[in-house]
């Protein structure tokens, strides 16, 4: 019989007024893929940064066993000695740095004291070899796509002889063929000895590649499921982690769609990097009142940049094309005036561009409709107080109080205290980019419930996602987007996963003959 690689007894971390793990055990085998899964704030980080030396021996009560051995790492260094390496969700990379460098960062090749470049890069290209990445090893980070960069983090996991690797949403922010070739490399790396802790809400992925599943909720170790047995799937592992049986991930709406209340026609917009090159390329599309457009395509389509020139032509240059509101032309010139006409953008970088995550619940749900709690260009902090716990109250935002900072919450949390922020300034028209993504299901199904309610206050929602059955479950009509043009329209009734990935085929196979 196999032995326990990891065994972790009876964890418990508390923070100010927070029980953020209480008595969780979790044993993994040597050499299986074990995932841990949970809603945003189940502790699923937590704990893994009790093992990965983020929060120090003494900082926590309980039993950290690996290989046999009891463990107090201090340092995320002393776990990384013993064989342990976690990838983060916001991966550790230097961006300007080569592939090469970052993979032996803090782990240079070097003799006497002086950096070896040559062994550097001829290590490198074997790690890189290992996982299956072609670029070169001098090749800059930035110059790479996240499936790459994720490839990367392994191959440095891989330098530190890895026994024990933690992925953390390894997939998030894939697409589709990306998060096929991380979950086959995890298990070639499986065959190879190497054991895997997956943390993922992609549950389907778990059910694929996981040998055993254990489940937290609000801090506590719920049950281990073995895969084994042949009746795991998503729906048993929802129950597991919500509690009780979710019969429909989508809410329930009867829409009632009236007038059209935003156009685009023949926009267009250049990269800034590259001012000849047109990412968006002739794109025209309606929204009407009370109704919640889906915006699909693969990565790469162009549907965050036509999303971000929108916003106060937020990406972009020479951006052309008109756009009306209440049928009247609107120039949306500036994210403020933008913002003042009725048009609000949530971006699918939460953490980077969508919240101060050194600010609080209240500074980041205020901040972009200030002068509506001030007078006199003076903020009314009570008013602002009000304003914060009201929307703190009618979003569910979990958390001890308003002033908590906005870092601290659990990803689903964040993405609430997003929503809030642009729900604060009254838009007619919502640009929701990604507003799901790596947050649990439970979670997905409380903001599809916000994204409803405000369609039936007659907002209307462009909705973009990368997941084809959110966009059918949330939305009343879909455009699909390739290669900057917007190639297919379906009705909700009309709509399939197999219409809209033959239209963007037939889309490719056109492009490619040179029609457009």
């Amino acid at each position: 019989m196999v032995g326990n690689i990891l065994e972790m007894r009876s964890i418990t971390k508390l923070f100010p007024g927070v029980r953020a793990l209480s008595d969780v055990n979790l044993s993994v085998r040597r050499g299986e893929i074990h995932a841990l899964v949970g809603e945003n704030g189940a502790g699923k980080s937590t704990l893994m940064n009790v093992l990965g030396g983020v929060y120090p021996h003494g900082t926590y009560s309980g039993q950290l066993v690996f290989e046999g051995e009891e463990c107090s790492f201090r340092t995320i260094h002393d776990s990384e000695r013993k064989g342990i390496v976690i990838i983060h969700q916001e991966l550790a990379l230097v961006p300007y740095l080569s592939v090469g460098e970052n993979i032996f960062l803090r782990n240079e090749r070097s003799r006497g004291g002086v950096i070896d470049w040559d062994k550097t890069h001829r290590d490198a290209a074997k790690l890189l070899e290992l996982v299956g990445l072609k670029e070169g090893t001098r090749t800059a980070v930035k110059d790479l796509g996240v499936g790459k960069q994720q490839l990367v983090e392994i191959a440095k996991a891989l330098s530190k002889n890895v026994k024990l690797l933690v992925l953390d949403e390894p997939t998030a922010s894939l697409n589709e063929d990306d998060s096929e070739h991380l979950l086959g490399l995890l298990l070639d790396l499986k065959a190879k000895g190497v054991t895997s802790i997956l943390i993922s809400h992609k549950l389907g992925e778990v059910v694929e590649v996981a040998d055993s599943i254990t489940i937290l909720r609000d801090g506590a170790t719920i049950e281990t499921l073995e895969t084994s047995s042949g009746d795991i799937d998503e729906d048993r592992i929802i129950r597991g982690m919500v509690g009780r049986d979710l019969v429909d991930r989508f809410p329930r709406r009867e829409p009632r769609i009236g007038e059209t209340a935003f156009e685009i026609r023949d926009w267009n917009v250049y990269s800034p990097l590259s001012p000849d090159r047109r990412i968006v390329k002739d794109a025209s599309l309606t929204l009407r009142k009370g109704e919640v457009v889906g915006l699909a395509g693969l990565m790469g389509a162009g549907r965050t940049e036509l999303a971000m020139s929108l916003f106060g032509r937020s990406y972009g240059v020479r951006v052309s094309g008109s756009a009306f509101k209440d049928g009247r032309p609107v120039e949306l010139r500036s994210v403020r005036r933008t913002i003042d006409q009725g048009v609000s953008y949530a971006t699918e970088d939460r953490k980077t561009a969508g919240l101060n995550l050194i600010g609080d619940i209240c500074e980041n749900i205020t901040i972009a409709g200030l002068g509506k709690v001030a007078e006199r260009s003076v903020i009314d902090r009570d008013r602002e107080a009000k304003v914060a716990e009201d929307f703190r109250s009618r979003l569910k935002i979990r958390s001890t109080s308003i002033r908590q900072k906005a870092g601290d919450l659990s990803g689903g949390n964040q993405q609430k205290v997003v929503l809030s922020k642009w729900i604060f300034t009254m838009p007619d028209v919502l640009i929701l980019d990604e507003p799901t993504r790596g947050i649990d299901v439970g979670a997905k199904y409380e903001i599809y419930s916000i994204i409803n309610q405000l369609a039936d206050e007659g907002k209307s929602v462009l909705f973009i996602s990368s997941e084809l059955p959110e966009i059918l479950g949330i939305c009343d009509r879909i455009y699909v987007m390739n290669d900057g043009r917007i190639v297919g329209e379906f009705p909700r009734e009309e709509a399939t996963q197999e219409g809209i990935m033959k239209c963007i085929m037939q889309s490719v196979r056109e492009n490619g003959n040179g029609k457009h």
